[in-house]
């Protein structure tokens, strides 16, 4: 039975994670859509995972662990800042409901975007597996593989967003980059 402060941190952030992605809830073609349940399963991961967090801090599965969780910091942040820095965001752009930091309408194709298009939800592999590897088992097995395909699925919904938005353009970068590991996939 789970304490019941797992119960309570799994609804308020499921409030938040509701939040964010009530709009693309609507949508359910809009990569947010996918996104809402790529969250919610890396969120029941980390709750049955929780307790393990800190345990054999010596053991493989836990290095392993942390360093997939350094990596997916590493990228994510790298990630946010040169579509911060590049992407020119625009509050006005409306072809699907997207973040604020989503909007962008510069195509960005250098650092980790010169070799993947996307690094956001790289990232957000890389935690999943993270947070896996806390303390891996089956059922935490089938919610990080839920996960995967539900991030899989994100970035395809959003490459047929970036298509209709950037055009030929984004067709030329997908040939030139891979979805989430460099030279692999």
């Amino acid at each position: 039975m789970n304490p019941p402060y797992k119960v309570v941190i799994f609804l308020v952030a499921t409030i938040g994670i509701l939040y964010v992605s009530r709009a693309s809830l609507l949508r359910p073609r809009s990569h947010g859509f996918f996104r809402f349940f790529a969250w919610e399963s890396m969120l029941v991961l980390f709750l049955l995972n929780v307790e393990a967090w800190f345990f054999t801090p010596l053991a493989w599965n836990q290095i392993l662990s942390w360093l997939l969780l350094i990596a997916a910091l590493a990228l994510v942040i790298h990630g946010a800042w040169l579509l911060q820095q590049i992407g020119k965001q625009d509050a006005h752009r409306d072809d699907s409901p997207m973040l604020g930091f989503e909007k962008t309408t510069r195509l960005v194709t250098i650092g980790a975007y010169h070799y993947i298009r996307h690094p956001l939800y790289s990232s957000l592999l890389l935690l999943t597996w993270g947070i896996y590897f806390k303390a891996p088992g089956w059922l935490g097995a089938l919610l990080a593989v839920l996960a995967t395909g539900f991030l899989f699925a994100t970035a395809r919904a959003e490459e047929a967003e970036d298509i209709k938005f950037f055009g030929e353009q984004y067709r030329e970068y997908m040939k030139k980059s891979k979805m989430f590991i460099p030279f692999i996939i």
